[in-house]
């Protein structure tokens, strides 16, 4: 177990995300998400009453990028969610089309979507979704390095990992040891 034997406890609610990408044979790429929430008990929404371990939300998107990480097409669908309404905001996710799963990202996901004009959850799902576009399509430093014969990382050309974590901080070990050329530490 990679975490210390936690304290006797009961099973309330369960978040299951899962992203999958996927090369299409038109070239384009897919990324697939989904949230998955369910609870250990029976509980009354306002509108309805779930059972144990039914969904209390369901919801999935798909997101159609190029080969630039550019988003040509945006679907959501909401399976189950507390509310009848929940889902008629699914049509609002088109307005992803056109924008770039890389810097800026989320803050244009945002201004498009945030609060009344989305849905918290599938906004959220987003996050990782970028995540695995980059690791799907390869984004990283060279987008050409698909085939796994070529090391992820190009130590020329860098790349937005970066100052993207605490590894990868310029001023640290791992980019001096990999990345001299952008080592900025004394």
């Amino acid at each position: 177990m990679p975490l210390s034997q936690p304290a006797a406890r009961r099973p309330i609610h369960r978040r299951q995300i899962e992203v999958n990408g996927y090369q299409r044979d038109d070239g384009l790429w897919d990324i697939e998400g989904r949230v998955l929430d369910t609870k250990s008990y029976r509980f009354i929404e306002l509108e309805r009453t779930v059972g144990p371990w039914g969904a209390q939300h369901d919801l999935w998107l798909r997101l159609t990028l190029d080969n630039s990480g550019t988003v040509v097409g945006a679907e959501a669908s909401t399976v189950s969610a507390p509310f009848r309404m929940c889902g008629d905001v699914a049509p609002s996710f088109e307005k992803l089309v056109g924008l770039n799963v890389g810097k800026g990202f989320q803050r244009a996901v945002r201004e498009r979507l945030g609060g009344v004009h989305g849905c918290t959850h599938l906004v959220e799902l987003l996050i990782p979704m970028a995540t695995v576009a980059f690791q799907t399509m390869g984004l990283g430093p060279d987008p050409d390095r698909r085939t796994g014969d070529q090391p992820n990382y190009d130590a020329e050309r860098g790349g937005p990992h970066l100052d993207g974590c605490h590894t990868f901080d310029t001023t640290g070990p791992t980019v001096k040891a990999h990345y001299p050329k952008f080592y900025r530490g004394v």
